[in-house]
């Protein structure tokens, strides 16, 4: 052996890694071969290549980084164009005190880590890893930005940025490659939203995944305006105005043919602007009711209100609770050569096939209601109203179900009931609200649990009753429930997707009755729960008792 060859021996025999009988063989392959002994050692599968550079790493005084085991920072990782980071085999990775974290294979490459600091005006922190794990770190990172294409903006009533303004903020690269990695890393994440948030100190980037936020990355504050402008060209928003909040859309393609939208949102704070981006799949506008999560009871009786010629019917829930789903899946239902449907939404999240949708237009004087009224001139069998947010709208729709209209709408309320108070305190009369609205529909998301993962648990008699279990109805036996567990599939979460949780209020003569006496929500409550309604917790308690979700997951979203 060579001098180099035996140390590179006794290091590992003293850290444990290789026997005596491994190193022989080694010895005596490499000297056949006349291949590095560490070459050898690998190759062969006597030495894992992490341990081995591991330990010369330790040996030398030098940082060792599991590229495996650790978040590539995107800010940082396209600071330096691919081919550079291609032939000195090196990755930026992080950020640390304004200095750049740099993988390498070789951290004694002086000429490498000059260059990169030359090109990114940073100092380099170079820390060791595996020459494999390098490559496909790189591999990764150029694989993210290459799967996003065809960026086109909607909105038509945005004027037209200045195209120098567009072409010099394309020309930052790094900022470019950053954007695209986030929008298609979200996606692959199934994240529904994207925050890019400036703190005091950083950038703070955030995704929600399956209702709940989870912190991706933070980066340095300094890309923070130019990952903002880029973002607005993006969406046709006006990149000069910091000042007052903006809205625009996205529309491009990941992975290379799965489309989806992006609704962006920007809100100036004082540490600068905050954009937030609701990714909208235009897959999920597809899906049959069945889907959804309805139990086979809920369904039909949904199904009364929905096959009707004529009458109201309101999706109710806080934001983020599917209400726009449901009811493009109800409209997939009803949409058929024969039937006349038209929409009006702020914004048009999903295009639906057969259907004229209109977005509402407030600076061009299209609004909620103005729409409605011209509705009732394009001979409507089906109208959507996205919202009902005041009297004008909330009269108008009820009226327009009162002469012969099936309108579906949504409200953000609680629950079912409250969407009847609801509507008589926007000013809307209750005998119209008693005799329009057909039947309400509450809901909320409630995260699946992983089906790879979740732990049978059987809890308590007095925990079961604590939640409002229904023994009386599902008998006194204790039943198996589960509980999230974690693997790699869910991201350690115990949770991949989410099921929707319903309950269905159907009108009754007594319920109108109750309207127009302006009964309490209680009240109206209580004759709900007595004619057939099942409360959003008893809903959850029945998945939970199928095995879909987990009892904690169901007190996290209702009461």
């Amino acid at each position: 052996m060579t001098r180099d060859s035996g140390h590179l021996a006794s290091l590992l025999l003293e850290e444990g890694l290789l026997t005596q009988e491994a190193l022989e063989k080694g010895v005596a392959l490499a000297a056949e071969t006349s291949r590095p002994l560490g070459r050898v050692l690998v190759e062969e599968g006597l030495v894992d290549e992490r341990d081995l550079v591991r330990t010369l790493a330790k040996h030398i005084g030098v940082d060792f980084v599991d590229l495996s085991a650790v978040t590539v920072d995107p800010a940082a990782a396209t600071l330096i164009p691919e081919a550079l980071s291609r032939r000195y085999a090196a990755i930026p990775i992080a950020f640390e005190d304004d200095r750049l974290v740099v993988a390498m294979s070789d951290p004694a490459n002086v000429l490498a880590i000059d260059d990169i600091r030359a090109i990114t005006g940073r100092d380099v922190i170079a820390k060791v890893a595996t020459k494999s794990d390098v490559e496909a770190a790189i591999a990764n990172v150029s694989g993210l930005d290459e799967s996003v294409a065809d960026f086109t903006g909607f909105d038509d009533d945005v004027e037209t940025q200045d195209l120098s303004a567009v072409a010099a903020a394309t020309e930052e690269a790094p900022i470019v490659k950053l954007v695209n990695m986030l929008i298609t890393k979200a996606s692959a994440d199934r994240a529904s939203d994207i925050h890019i948030e400036p703190t005091d100190k950083d950038l703070r980037i955030r995704f929600r995944i399956d209702g709940v936020l989870h912190e991706v990355m933070r980066t340095p504050r300094s890309v923070s305006n130019a990952v903002v402008s880029r973002l607005k060209i993006m969406a046709e928003m006006d990149i000069a105005e910091r000042r007052r909040p903006q809205d625009g859309r996205i529309s491009l393609r990941v992975g290379g043919n799965r489309s989806i939208d992006l609704r962006v949102s920007s809100l100036p704070t004082i540490y600068g602007e905050k954009v937030v981006m609701r990714i909208l799949d235009n897959s999920t506008a597809m899906l049959e009711l069945e889907q959804l999560g309805f139990e086979t009871d809920t369904l039909a009786r949904y199904a009364e209100s929905y096959l009707k010629p004529y009458g109201t019917i309101l999706v109710c829930g806080p934001t983020g609770s599917g209400k726009s789903t449901t009811l493009y899946s109800t409209l997939n239902v009803l949409n058929k050569p024969d039937v006349n449907i038209v929409t009006v939404e702020d914004p048009v999240e999903y295009r639906l096939a057969g259907i004229s949708q209109v977005q509402v237009n407030k600076k061009a004087g299209l609004t909620f209601a103005n729409a409605l009224r011209s509705f009732l001139r394009q001979d409507p069998d089906v109208m959507l109203v996205g919202e009902i947010r005041d009297q004008e709208t909330g009269n108008i729709a009820i009226e327009s179900a009162l002469t012969g209209h099936l309108v579906l709408s949504t409200m953000h309320t609680n629950d079912a009931p409250s969407a009847i108070s609801r509507l008589t305190e926007m000013g809307v009369e209750p005998f119209l609200v008693g005799s329009a609205v057909d039947s309400v529909l509450g809901q909320r998301l409630a995260r699946r649990l992983c089906g790879d993962c979740k732990i049978p648990d059987t809890p308590t008699r007095d925990a079961l009753a604590r939640v409002g279990w229904d023994f009386e109805n599902w008998g006194e036996d204790i039943p198996e429930t589960f509980k999230p567990g974690g693997c790699p599939r869910c991201s350690d979460t115990g949770y991949r997707g989410r099921l929707a949780l319903h309950e269905i209020m159907l009108v009754s003569e007594e319920i109108e009755r109750m309207t127009v006496d302006r009964s309490t929500t209680d009240e109206i409550t209580k004759m709900a729960v007595a004619q057939g309604m099942r409360p959003l917790r008893q809903d959850g308690l029945l998945k939970a008792r199928r095995g879909l979700t987990s009892l904690e997951e169901i007190l996290r979203v209702t009461v």
